[in-house]
């Protein structure tokens, strides 16, 4: 409705996880790292886990368009399934179908599994919000991890939830799953203004607009306030705006329509919150050396600065080029090869 009237190409703030318009925060750069060493080491059970809305989903999906085609892979979002359920599509995946019960299903798999590592093929199971899964079927999931020869995992999985997750494999009764856990990932919220600023400003860019410097950095400030850092929250906030900031004919959306905005969506920040916040910063060194004041003459007597380069996954099209006219490249192609730099784990 509003993509006109701001001149993009595409909607910027959706609430799908869409991994064309990822942003890479370092942070979110960490996750992806970590998830592809673990796969590309065959570390057999990886855990992913993060808050409501930080983009765990987003993050596979944009693993899952950059695997091999040698990699044979299975993403499970449905994580209410039965025993019987859960096993129908793992062979569904596998292409199992003459199975009468569990023991020839499993031996079927284990076959399966052998030939496709003998010929130097990886297969992955993906299974999203497994903090919904049952006792039973982690159960299960422990025994797959059984399909091993002396030196490889047959089959990997990666595992991803909320903070809960954690705390059902620290349950006495699955301490032998959480023993067959070999790298875990934590999902953080984008921790301060300047990374807020980063995420909207280059989601725009991938939208299309010419001009970026859409939010002023009033409103950026107190959509970190509301938001918490969440990018499902950010994505609300800033689509809303944009709808209102589109009815009211305001080409720029100031602090004010954030504040109507996050009131009807119920977002606004607790006083408690904000005064508590306001105490613990004033000891803090603050990550902008200008004031809001400052900041926002600032914003109104130059343009707006290009964002720096992700540390990874860099495109080798300029971010600020004469060959597109200064946006980001489009990552609508995301089989286009990558090149990993790959440090620092935890």
């Amino acid at each position: 409705m509003y993509k006109e009237f701001f001149e993009l190409e595409d909607i910027p703030f959706t609430l799908t996880p869409d991994p064309r318009f990822i942003v890479f925060t370092p942070s979110y750069n960490e996750v992806l790292a970590s998830l592809y060493y673990g796969l590309e080491n065959a570390k057999g059970l990886i855990v992913l886990t993060g808050e409501v809305g930080t983009g765990k989903t987003t993050a596979l999906r944009w693993i899952l368009r950059r695997l091999d085609s040698s990699v044979l892979a299975a993403y499970v979002f449905n994580p209410r399934l039965s025993v019987d359920e859960f096993y129908h599509q793992v062979t569904q995946m596998l292409g199992i179908k003459d199975w009468a019960n569990k023991a020839e299903l499993l031996a079927s798999m284990g076959r399966v599994l052998e030939e496709r590592h003998r010929r130097g093929l990886r297969t992955v199971l993906i299974i999203d919000e497994a903090h919904e899964l049952s006792d039973y079927v982690l159960e299960e999931i422990r025994l797959l991890m059984n399909f091993e020869s002396d030196n490889a995992k047959h089959l990997q999985i990666v595992l991803t939830g909320q903070p809960e997750l954690r705390e059902k494999l620290n349950q006495p009764n699955l301490r032998q799953l959480k023993q067959r856990v070999a790298l875990r990932c934590k999902m953080h919220t984008l921790p301060n203004v300047d990374e807020i600023e980063r995420y909207i400003t280059e989601r725009l860019l991938i939208a299309g607009t010419d001009q970026p410097n859409i939010f002023t950095p009033g409103a950026i400030d107190f959509i970190f306030q509301c938001s918490e850092g969440i990018p499902r929250q950010i994505n609300n906030l800033c689509d809303n705006a944009m709808l209102a900031a589109y009815a009211a004919g305001e080409q720029i959306i100031g602090r004010q329509i954030i504040e109507e905005v996050a009131d009807n969506l119920d977002l606004l920040p607790k006083r408690d919150a904000l005064i508590s916040n306001e105490k613990a910063m004033e000891n803090v060194p603050s990550s902008s050396v200008l004031t809001s004041e400052g900041r926002e003459d600032l914003w109104n007597s130059q343009n707006y600065p290009e964002p720096p380069k992700p540390r990874m996954f860099q495109s080798d099209a300029p971010l600020n080029g004469n060959s597109n006219g200064g946006k980001r490249p489009r990552t609508d192609n995301l089989d286009d090869d990558i090149s990993l730099e790959i440090g620092g784990f935890y």
